[in-house]
C-alpha cells in the first residue's frame, strides 16, 4: 500500500518512505513518537538525510524503523545491529551511524556487543527504544522487563532488569542520557547532541507497549502510559555527586500503579568530563 502524501500532509513527508507505509506499530505505541524524534533530532543537528546518515536496527517491532526512514538503511539479523553498525562506521568513519532497536535486541541477544562497541569508543548513536519486552513476537520478558510484571515466559517473578544506564556508564559509553516518549519536546534537542558527539553515545528511551506489555500489566491504554512517565520521571541533580550511583540511576516499578520513578537527563557527556 503507498500513502498518498498530498492528502495526509505529515510534516515530515520527505523523511518518511511513503512505499513502506502504514506501519506495522500498534495504536498508542511509542515507536511513532520515538522515530519522528530520531527525525527531528537529525534535523537539528544540520544532517543531509541524502549523504551524512544510516541508520541500522535489528530484529522486532523498533528494527522496523530503518526501512520507514528516507536515509540509508539496514535491518539486520537479531542482536547483531551494533556489530553491523561497526562495519559501517569502519568502512565509511565521514557518515552519522544511528542505532536504533529495542531492548531485546540490544541487551540480550546483543548484550556482549553493545558492552564491546561501547568500551572501544567507537563513533555512534544508538538509541534503545526501551518498552521492557519482546513486543513483536508476543511479550516474553526481555532483559529490562521488571520482576513483577506478567509476560507469557514469566514463571514465579522474572529476573532482575538490567539498569541500561549503569550498564552504559560501566561499560565506558561517553554520552549516556536517559528520557521518555513523554519529554518529546525535549528528545529530538537531546539527540542532536548525542548525533554530535565524538564518540559512542547510547540514550536509554523509555517507551510505551500498550497492546503487548500494557494489557498484561494494569495499562489499559498508550495514553495512560505516557502520563505515567511523565508522572514518575524525575530530573537527575548533577551538582550531586551521589547522581551517578545505580541507586539513584534506577528505575523503579510498582505493577500495581507502573513506574513510580524513572531518573531522566544525561548522565555523562564531554562537557562533563570533570564529574566523573
Amino acid at each position: 500500500m503507498t500513502i498518498d502524501f498530498t492528502k495526509l500532509h505529515h510534516n515530515f513527508e520527505t523523511s518518511l518512505t511513503s512505499k513502506m507505509l502504514p506501519t506495522i506499530w500498534c495504536s498508542g505505541c511509542s515507536l511513532g513518537s520515538n522515530l519522528q524524534s530520531i527525525i527531528r533530532g537529525a534535523k537539528q543537528a544540520g544532517y543531509d538525510f541524502d549523504h551524512d546518515i544510516v541508520m541500522i536496527s535489528g530484529i522486532g517491532c523498533t528494527g522496523r524503523a530503518s526501512g520507514y526512514v528516507n536515509i540509508d538503511g539496514f535491518h539486520t539479523t537479531h542482536g547483531r545491529a551494533l556489530p553491523f553498525a561497526t562495519g559501517v562506521k569502519n568502512g565509511n568513519p565521514d557518515l552519522e551511524v544511528i542505532v536504533f532497536s529495542g531492548d531485546g535486541d540490544l541487551f540480550a541477544i546483543g548484550g556482549n556487543h553493545f558492552i564491546h562497541t561501547a568500551r572501544r569508543g567507537t563513533d555512534m548513536t544508538v538509541i534503545c527504544n526501551n518498552n521492557s519486552t519482546y513486543g513483536l513476537t508476543g511479550g516474553q520478558a526481555s532483559a529490562t522487563s521488571f520482576e513483577d510484571t506478567v509476560t507469557p515466559t514469566t514463571i514465579g517473578k522474572n529476573d532482575k532488569p538490567f539498569n541500561l544506564v549503569d550498564l552504559a556508564l560501566g561499560a565506558g559509553a561517553t554520552f549516556v542520557a536517559r528520557y521518555t516518549t513523554a519529554q518529546y519536546n525535549t528528545l529530538p534537542r537531546v539527540i542532536a547532541q548525542a548525533m554530535r558527539h565524538d564518540g559512542f553515545a547510547f540514550i536509554d528511551l523509555v517507551s510505551g507497549c500498550p497492546a503487548i506489555y500494557g494489557k498484561r500489566n494494569g495499562y489499559p491504554t498508550g495514553e495512560y502510559m505516557i502520563k505515567n512517565f511523565k508522572e514518575a520521571s524525575v530530573e537527575i541533580d548533577t551538582s550531586d555527586p551521589s547522581y551517578l550511583l545505580s541507586e539513584n540511576t534506577a528505575i523503579e516499578f510498582d505493577r500495581k500503579v507502573g513506574y513510580t520513578k524513572i531518573p531522566i537527563g544525561i548522565f555523562r557527556s564531554s562537557t562533563m568530563e570533570g564529574k566523573f
